[in-house]
């Protein structure tokens, strides 16, 4: 399969993704580092 380049819709739709999982891992960096300071103060 030969690689082709993007559409317009298809590289849109890649950088709304990307857009989404820099939020995303983001988000998931906070909640991580809050669950780790609520276990700390419960020991």
């Amino acid at each position: 399969m030969e690689d082709e380049p993007l559409t317009t819709g298809e590289r849109g739709r890649l950088r709304e993704l990307e857009r989404e999982v820099r939020e995303l891992r983001s988000k998931n960096e906070f909640l991580g580092k809050a669950a780790a300071y609520f276990a700390s103060e419960y020991r």
